[in-house]
């Protein structure tokens, strides 16, 4: 009697294979962040501040097309986190240094170290913040975001080199406040303050009238001026988490004190 199973008896090995359009998005963030750089590296800041911003938006869109499609997996994630990094990490803060922060070395070598590390720790920040919201993924309050989250972050850098290179904003003095708004980006990132994911926002039900009237003036505001409105929007969020932190704590110490 032969013991050897038949061939078609045999168990099926399970092919090996990465899942191609979340992946293939995945790789578009990770190709327009790294064009950031290269604009940014030829003088074309508006370029590279515009790559980063539509690297958001594929961003967003990859992890919602592995959900709708069935397509997640391990790779996926983590794929996912090495392109977070060079886009919203790293390209954000050579753009940013390379429209005004190495500007500061025109006020002397100090500032001019000062320039490049602010960049640094705003890299840094980013990659402690990816690290740390992968490592709490599956435990961590999805109405809220435990710092300010990496793409967020980038959008205020993004916009405010948009902003300021189309408002032909130049030269060392525009670098102090870059470095200001640079370094609270970074340290937000991985600071415990808590913001809105708004994943709690239900797109299907029905709205109010007024809320239709804002959005219809929010786009004709952001008609007006793009970049400065982008950047507005993106400084107001980042500002956000610390105010509504504030006024939270002020609640539940007069929730106490009326206890």
């Amino acid at each position: 009697m032969n013991d050897n199973p038949e061939p078609h008896d045999r168990p099926r090995r399970r092919r090996r294979g990465i899942y191609l359009l979340p992946n293939l998005i995945t790789t578009l963030t990770l190709f327009f962040g790294f064009y950031a750089v290269v604009a940014a590296l030829s003088g074309a800041y508006e370029l590279a501040a515009i790559a980063v911003l539509v690297a958001m938006i594929m961003d967003g869109l990859d992890g919602r097309v592995a959900r709708l499609t069935g397509t997640q997996s391990d790779f996926g994630v983590q794929y996912d986190s090495i392109a977070d990094m060079v886009s919203f990490g790293v390209a954000p803060a050579l753009v940013v240094y390379a429209w005004a922060l190495a500007d500061l070395g025109d006020l002397g070598t100090v500032w001019g170290k000062l320039g490049w590390l602010g960049a640094f720790i705003f890299t840094a920040c980013a990659g402690l913040r990816l690290a740390r919201f992968n490592t709490q993924a599956g435990v961590a309050d999805k109405r809220y975001f435990q710092g300010l989250p990496s793409p967020a972050a980038a959008a205020v850098l993004a916009g405010l080199v948009w902003a300021g290179d189309r408002l032909d904003f130049a030269g060392w003095p525009l670098g102090i406040p870059t470095l200001i708004i640079t370094v609270a980006a970074g340290v937000l990132m991985v600071s415990n303050v808590r913001y809105d994911s708004f994943k709690e926002i239900d797109f299907r039900y029905r709205v109010p009238f007024v809320a239709i009237v804002l959005g219809v003036m929010a786009v004709a505001l952001m008609s007006l001026h793009p970049p400065t409105v982008l950047f507005a929007l993106a400084l107001t969020y980042m500002l956000s988490g610390p105010v509504l932190t504030v006024l939270r704590r002020r609640r539940r110490r007069k929730r106490r004190h009326a206890g």
